[in-house]
């Protein structure tokens, strides 16, 4: 079985006229980026980072052999990975989750009807946002939403069977309670 390899980083623009980028980085601090080891690329070679300083959403970098803006645009899109093995264990609460483990799970309503699936994870600066694909209804395309991540939205994750439950639209989450409130977030 061949290593799993979870996306860390992404090269997203070039940075001034002596090669430095901006390394947008999924990690909890941008500048652990550098922490967990090799980065590797889609082909699997190693990129070598050194970091320059904090940029906002990520890092300033330069690369072995990167002297000017022309080469480091030619590096825009180049997509980071770091093996799976080398991440450490979330806690045993079950409040912390690798965006790769919740992206493909079977999404259901708090009545357990087949929703649709996660798309993406996404952070946008006010908290991490699942984006869903419904089911096809059979009118046409299935265009994304957008929910929060959070307890009140998704009330119950169960990685073993590669599903989670939303909360219905009426805001009902299921527990009973339709007050509304927060149960806080993930």
């Amino acid at each position: 079985m061949p290593e799993e390899r979870l996306l860390l980083a992404e090269i997203v623009a070039a940075h001034g006229i002596k090669g430095l980028v901006k390394v947008r980085c999924h990690t909890e601090a941008p500048a652990d980026i550098v922490a967990y080891g090799p980065l590797r690329d889609e082909s699997g070679a190693v990129v070598e980072l050194s970091l320059r300083g904090p940029v906002k959403g990520g890092v300033l970098a330069a690369l072995p052999g990167v002297t000017n803006r022309n080469r480091a645009e030619s590096l825009k899109g180049t997509r980071l990975y770091v093996g799976r093995d080398v991440l450490p264990d979330l806690p045993a609460d079950g409040d912390e989750y690798y965006y790769a483990d919740l992206i493909g799970l079977a999404v259901e309503l708090t009545d357990g009807s087949a929703f649709g699936v996660v798309k993406a994870m996404h952070d946008f600066g006010a908290g991490d946002v699942l984006e869903l694909t419904p089911n096809d209804s059979g009118h046409g395309t299935r265009e994304s939403i957008m929910i929060p991540f959070s307890r009140q939205a998704v009330p119950e994750i169960d990685l073993a069977n590669r599903r989670l439950v939303i909360a219905d639209r009426d805001g009902n989450d299921g527990d009973g309670d339709d007050s509304g409130d927060n149960d806080g977030a993930r």
